[in-house]
């Protein structure tokens, strides 16, 4: 069982290792990780093990952490979108002298309904961070528009406008819609709710990727020997950063290598590592990889991530449904949406060639996690693409 051959770029950090800033402190994950818990309808997501993947691939073991059914909403984004959108209400009901500790049950109840709903939150989306915050909003009780740009799929907005958000396009790619979100919140007095940091703008992106480090502390409880790569999707950074704290945290004596996979036209995190520092690439970002069509790093991920990723990946759009069809196929199925796959799509592209073998240690010893980030987000648009009677060229 592999996928076929394809070109893809990789480059090592080479500052991998040198001491950096405490991005995600250990107190306010614990704070998430108690709270998200306890939500209703929360339950570990399954760690998939796939021998007949690694044995194809000369590896000792791969296991896959499959996010399709979070919270119903089919992405791992449900742990931060909506936590932060939590903590945005009750630090604003405190302000305001309503509730000085609204808890979510509290929200979730409408104990204080008319004034949550005068708030309104706001993001930028292609499709499942948005989906997040919108539910969260609904849970919560606060009003929401959500921002997106015309590569976003009418079934992603659709599914977002299910939990009473207001959608509106802006033209442009993700960064642009991201701008605009900004712009709007400051003219109307909106909250914005990113999982991008920025300068002058970090506390809500530090609660989103608290939450994204419960997704990886899931996975890492499951295992009695540390795995030696973890491989994790690009988009702007933040989960791969929450992932990589979390390694870190976990076992500070063996952390794992951390690969940051992209999409090869919205490879901002390589091109950053590449250059030593924050950089932005830009273009229409047309990738299929909808989730991962980010130019811009978030600038707490990259904080982290500058440091401790070991290597970044640019693959194309071919190779993530040659894994979406892999996935598929096989028995028990594994339902992935084309954004859930680039991890998994750089290991094998990579573990296939005597290069990315090399740089990367990949051998028979090799205990391997990639997250499977989200499931078919976009029903219609996942079963055109691993139709088998379809070309992945």
């Amino acid at each position: 069982m592999s996928i076929p051959r394809r070109p893809c770029r990789l480059i090592l950090n080479r500052r991998h290792g040198v001491p950096g800033v405490a991005v995600l402190p250990e107190a306010a994950y614990q704070r998430a990780r108690l709270e998200i818990a306890g939500w209703a309808g929360y339950r570990p997501t399954p760690l998939l093990p796939l021998p007949e993947v690694a044995a194809a691939a000369r590896l000792a073991s791969l296991h896959y952490k499959d996010e399709a059914g979070r919270f119903g909403l089919g992405s791992f984004k449900a742990l931060g979108g909506a936590y932060a959108v939590l903590r945005l209400l009750q630090a604003e009901l405190a302000r305001r002298g309503v509730a000085a500790q609204a808890s979510a049950a509290d929200l979730a109840g409408g104990a204080h309904r008319a004034t949550a709903r005068e708030v309104t939150v706001t993001c930028a989306t292609d499709g499942n961070h948005g989906r997040s915050v919108a539910w969260g909003a609904e849970r919560f009780g606060a009003r929401c528009v959500i921002f997106v740009h015309p590569g976003v799929s009418q079934g992603r907005r659709d599914a977002i406008a299910r939990y009473g958000a207001e959608i509106r396009e802006v033209p442009g790619n993700y960064d642009d819609s991201v701008r605009a979100a900004q712009a709007t919140a400051t003219r109307e007095g909106w909250f914005v709710v990113s999982d991008t940091a920025y300068p002058g703008y970090t506390e809500v992106p530090r609660d989103v990727m608290q939450g994204y480090r419960l997704m990886a502390e899931e996975a890492y409880a499951c295992f009695t020997a540390p795995p030696t790569h973890i491989f994790i999707q690009g988009g702007v950074g933040g989960v791969a950063a929450a992932v990589s704290v979390q390694a870190r945290a976990r076992w500070p004596q063996a952390t794992p290598k951390v690969i940051v996979v992209e999409p090869e036209r919205a490879a901002c995190l390589l091109a950053s590592l590449e250059a030593g520092q924050l950089t932005t690439v830009g273009g229409d970002l047309d990738t299929l990889m909808a989730g991962l069509a980010c130019g811009e790093p978030s600038l707490l991920a990259w904080q982290e991530l500058e440091r401790a990723a070991f290597a970044a990946m640019a693959v194309p759009d071919a190779a993530a449904i040659d894994c979406m069809r892999l996935l598929a196929r096989r028995t028990p199925s594994i339902e992935a949406g084309e954004s859930a796959v680039a991890g998994l799509a750089g290991l094998l592209l990579a573990a296939a060639e005597p290069f990315g073998r090399a740089v990367l240690g990949l051998d028979a010893s090799s205990r391997v996690l990639v997250f499977g980030t989200e499931g078919a987000t976009d029903p219609e648009l996942y079963a055109q693409l691993i139709d088998v009677g379809s070309s992945s060229a």
